[in-house]
């Protein structure tokens, strides 16, 4: 259960992060570079909550022998969230100081803005994945509550009852 909780806590601030703050901070923040400083400055807390979340839970899912796919979901969540904040994010950090100032006041088909808009892309898909990692956590917490050591064991809903209405021989 520690594991669905943790899942569960940094799933909900990550949802609460790409549906509000950031779409907030664009609608907002009317200074040139604005929002992109308040989601550039918060991102990395995100990112870095991740890697202890999932690091968290895979160790937890280890020690109360919890289902493999939710330790392999954990893990995936901390990988995901390191490839974003250590890879991604600091590729992202040398293309801005390269520009020098705000993205929006290059031109289109400047290759700085092009490279900037293709690892964003990349940051977008890295926090995605790690937010369906999580999700697929408890998820899977959840179907194989109770625990099992291989993973193996039925899960608490449906497989039971199926069993339960073969009949007699």
């Amino acid at each position: 259960m520690a594991s669905m909780l943790l899942l569960s806590l940094w799933l909900g601030g990550a949802l609460y992060f790409a549906s509000v703050v950031a779409p907030a901070a664009f609608r907002v923040l009317l200074a040139p570079g604005g929002a992109g400083a308040l989601v550039r400055h918060t991102l990395p807390q995100l990112f870095v909550a991740g890697i202890g979340t999932g690091i968290a839970a895979v160790l937890a899912g280890v020690l109360w022998r919890q289902s493999r796919p939710l330790v392999g979901a954990a893990g995936l969540l901390a990988i995901s969230c390191a490839v974003g904040q250590f890879v991604i994010g600091a590729r992202l950090e040398r293309v801005r100081q390269a520009i020098g100032g705000p993205v929006g006041a290059l031109a289109p088909g400047n290759p700085l803005r092009i490279e900037f808009g293709r690892l964003h892309g990349w940051s977008v898909a890295a926090l995605g994945v790690a937010m369906l990692a999580a999700a697929a956590g408890v998820v899977a917490a959840w179907l194989w509550r109770g625990g099992g050591d291989d993973g193996s064991r039925r899960a608490a809903s449906g497989a039971d009852h199926a069993a339960s209405a073969e009949p007699a021989r």
